[in-house]
């Protein structure tokens, strides 16, 4: 067995210095800050559920994924918890931010602010025309849609406990009330 790899220090990180870290390694970058993000399953859980409603309508020319690097410039490299991209660079990591048409972000208690605030900043600066908030730290989740304004900074569209329904990238439809059943359900031992 071999021993962990001990990560260079550095005080600001940039792209070019992201080629020092184990290949294998799940990292994002965010305004020069490294982060090791380490999700739970009700985390990834919801997350597939959303891929899975957005791959509903999706349009042939695109690709639904999740936590997919994307290249925004030398001081970021988000990993947003679901994105939706053009499918030419199905086979590239990271991928360009301008294939991006959504990013979505899923909070967690480790990463609200960084969500709510850095993110939003780097994804509409690089120009991603929409970006979900998904919040389930609550009783109820909620989703947040924002659209890129003409000033370029995001617009909030939406905000719901409900059936979310949009047409931004294309037709989606997310039953909140059903993920938050599922999660809670998840969460809880012994039920379904």
């Amino acid at each position: 067995m071999t021993a962990a790899p001990i990560l260079p220090e550095r005080q600001e990180w940039t792209v070019d210095d992201l080629g020092d870290l184990p290949p294998d390694l799940p990292y994002e970058l965010v305004n020069g800050r490294l982060i090791l993000p380490s999700p739970t399953a009700l985390h990834q859980d919801l997350c597939v559920r959303l891929l899975l409603a957005l791959e509903v309508n999706c349009p042939p020319e695109y690709l639904v994924s999740i936590d997919l690097s994307m290249r925004v410039d030398r001081r970021n490299e988000p990993r947003p918890d679901v994105v939706a991209i053009r499918r030419e660079h199905a086979d590239r990591s990271p991928v360009p931010v301008r294939d991006a048409v959504l990013a979505v972000e899923v909070l967690s208690p480790t990463s609200t602010f960084r969500d709510l605030y850095d993110k939003a900043k780097v994804y509409a600066h690089a120009g991603v025309p929409t970006y979900w908030v998904v919040d389930p730290l609550h009783g109820k989740m909620t989703i947040t849609e924002y659209h890129l304004g003409p000033n370029g900074e995001y617009e909030t569209i939406a905000h719901t406990d409900d059936v979310f329904v949009t047409e931004r990238p294309w037709k989606v439809s997310v039953d909140l009330p059903a993920l938050t059943t599922r999660r809670a359900g998840l969460a809880t031992p012994g039920t379904d």
